[in-house]
């Protein structure tokens, strides 16, 4: 027990490490670079025009929300909403939110090829009705506040990149979304140091497919999304392949400008989390049973053993700062989410077990 105890230990203290570094150089949209930081000298021009991309598959009941102020974004010169063969009424939706728009427009996707995966093939499709110079997709959840996407443009000529994505702030509407959504942030920043973003470690290439944005060129070196057709985690494998590729990759938090909630419940947490959990644990069963047991260990465990033994409450503490700090970087009004962390894991059970399926589901379609 007291090995298990200095590798709980350990381990957190590596990730607050970790957390620390990117409290202070992880960039939020549209917040100013730390004076200490010189602005770097952009290898090109900012790109003249810009195409907003949204694919959109069943989005009736968010699109009078999320639409409008699509709509209202400058320094779009073209936004372009792909329904992707809905059936709840989210063309008719759009259209009308549309009409009377000069330079938005509704396209109609087309069903995807066999061994397509179908936002991949409706992102395909949206790139070939585009003619901005940089390509920036938004998923049909997210919100954006006035100025994100001149804010995107300036992050993407700040860090020079080819390839640049926001993580969006996530909120949450239930106790189940709650103690996991908030996870997404935390597996960024305590296993990411922003730093190695531009250095060639193959493991530290990652984006974010709910607003991702490629200058043409870079989009056309990857042979564009058929390069990920079959991919159902299609962000991280495209930033691997930028990566390989040398193309520069860009991050940001989304703060106050980009925002979303992602799923509505806990079972569509489980089930939009599990969908992809298996992909980015690069396919093996056995790590992630092996990832989920070692949380459980981690944050879970000391909540347990602390009534027994004092010097547990060391790492349950250590656990809730970590949480603490992450929600205040990403969204301080749910800081409180911190006390939660101990129960996470367990709630994180079925989303295990739900990536072990052969066959995933969502939205009307199966994923092997």
């Amino acid at each position: 027990m007291r090995v298990l105890f200095g590798a709980i230990l350990g381990f957190l203290l590596v990730k607050l490490a970790t957390l620390a570094m990117n409290l202070a150089w992880f960039p939020v949209l549209g917040k100013g670079r730390l004076a200490s930081e010189p602005a770097p000298e952009p290898t090109a021009a900012p790109p003249e025009t810009v195409s907003l991309l949204v694919p959109m598959r069943d989005e009736a009941a968010t699109l009078a929300r999320f639409l409008p102020a699509l709509l209202g974004q400058s320094g779009v010169t073209e936004l372009i909403v792909l329904d992707d063969l809905s059936s709840d009424g989210s063309a008719l939706t759009a259209r009308s939110i549309l009409a009377g728009s000069a330079h938005a427009r509704l396209v109609s996707g087309t069903a995807p090829p066999p061994g397509w995966v179908g936002k991949n093939w409706a992102c395909e499709q949206l790139a070939a009705e585009a003619c901005g110079e940089l390509l920036l997709y938004c998923d049909a959840d997210v919100l954006l506040g006035a100025g994100a996407v001149e804010a995107v443009v300036r992050a993407m000529a700040d860090q020079q990149a080819d390839v640049f994505s926001v993580f969006p702030r996530q909120l949450t509407g239930s106790l189940g979304e709650a103690l996991l959504t908030p996870l997404i942030d935390d597996v960024l920043l305590c296993f990411l140091p922003f730093g190695l973003l531009s250095a060639d470690v193959p493991a530290a290439a990652t984006a974010n497919g709910s607003l991702l944005a490629f200058r043409r060129e870079a989009l056309a070196a990857l042979a564009g999304f058929s390069s990920v057709r079959a991919e159902i985690v299609e962000d991280v494998a495209l930033a691997r392949r930028a990566r390989r590729a040398g193309l520069r990759l860009g991050l940001a938090l989304g703060g106050e400008l980009v925002q979303t909630r992602m799923y509505t419940g806990y079972r569509e947490v489980v089930i939009g989390l599990g969908r992809g959990l298996l992909a980015v644990t690069g396919g093996s069963r056995l790590r992630l049973v092996v990832a989920a047991g070692w949380h459980l260990a981690v944050y879970t465990l000391p909540l347990v053993a602390a009534s027994r033994r004092r010097r547990w409450l060391l790492p349950l503490g250590l656990g809730v700062v970590e949480r603490l700090l992450v929600g205040l970087k990403c969204h301080p009004r749910a800081a409180w989410q911190a006390i939660l962390s101990p129960l996470s894991p367990i709630a994180f059970v079925p989303v295990v077990t739900q990536a072990m399926r052969r066959q995933q589901r969502w939205k009307g379609r199966s994923y092997p």
